[in-house]
């Protein structure tokens, strides 16, 4: 077992696809899979599955892969140390949700690119439920999400700052000529939402049912940006972070229901692993991002 090998290794357990892997090493396809070849000859399993054009991590490779991330880590930690660079330099991997990456990033991106330019930021894209898993197997550094103040044995967590969510209609909703707004009057109304799994989307649902009112009609979405649209076409009420919709607030296309609801305890939070050797550009980043985005949270 070689080196090279684990860390061809993690790059195709990455990527999921041998030209991907074998462009991002600078190696020739073939190389790669004769790599591969070797090292699940040397131990004695199958790594991957290939399915057709579709590749996948076998159990034994999901196993596998954690103790490369561990020790690509731990090789990475050394290297630091002993180099001792004034310059930072390294790879950040990072993930977050949509709106997190649409509404809070970008600034943090370009601030920290001025200041760091050695740094090679790295973007993941998943799904929600994937977010904190990834950080336990090692494959990203940092995540970002919304959700309530997490507490965990094995993730460390910052609470960077509140996200007041409204309810929203466009301005010409026929609710808004109502003289007082009171929350029965949701009843029979359609409600743009998120799909069933995000924390948010189950604080809107207890805080409805705890007061008995079940909208009759919904329609799911993955994106923010199309419940936002949906909204602005008048055809149902949203329920999203202000942040999203300030732009449109503004401008008078959408416009807050007058409704006396909680504020609820949504977070923009910055995960990472309590184990995980955090290195100089991963402090790096974290200094940024507090500098851009935090308003005084906890550690938890």
């Amino acid at each position: 077992m070689e080196l090279r090998q684990l860390v061809t290794f993690q790059t195709v357990a990455n990527t999921l696809n041998f030209s991907r892997a074998a462009s991002a090493l600078n190696y020739v396809p073939s190389n790669v899979t004769m790599q591969m070849q070797a090292l699940e000859k040397d131990l004695g399993v199958r790594l991957f599955d290939r399915l057709g054009k579709q590749l996948l991590l076998t159990d034994a490779g999901k196993q596998f892969l954690v103790y490369v991330n561990r020790a690509l880590n731990t090789l990475d930690e050394a290297r630091e140390v002993m180099i001792k660079q004034e310059q930072i330099t390294g790879t950040v991997t990072i993930s977050a949700n949509e709106v997190i990456c649409a509404y809070r990033l970008p600034s943090t991106f370009l601030q920290f690119r001025r200041e760091y330019p050695s740094v090679r930021l790295h973007f993941r894209t998943m799904s929600y439920d994937n977010l904190k898993e990834s950080l336990r197997d090692g494959t990203t550094d940092i995540v970002f999400l919304l959700d309530e103040p997490i507490h965990s044995t094995s993730i460390a967590s910052e609470s960077l700052l509140h996200e007041p969510f409204r309810l929203l209609v466009s301005s010409d909703h026929p609710l808004l000529n109502t003289d007082k707004l009171l929350l029965e009057h949701l009843r029979e109304e359609q409600f743009l939402v998120n799909e069933k799994g995000c924390t948010y989307r189950t604080i809107f649902d207890q805080f409805f049912k705890k007061r008995g009112i079940e909208a009759t009609s919904f329609l799911e979405f993955s994106s923010a940006e199309a419940i936002k649209q949906c909204a602005i076409s008048g055809i149902g009420i949203a329920f999203l972070p202000e942040v999203v919709v300030q732009a449109e607030l503004d401008r008078g296309e959408l416009v807050v229901l007058p409704l006396d609801i909680p504020s609820f305890s949504i977070y923009t939070q910055m995960l990472w692993h309590k184990e995980k050797w955090i290195s100089p550009a991963i402090q790096a980043f974290m200094h940024v991002v507090q500098q851009n985005i935090s308003d005084g949270g906890k550690r938890i």
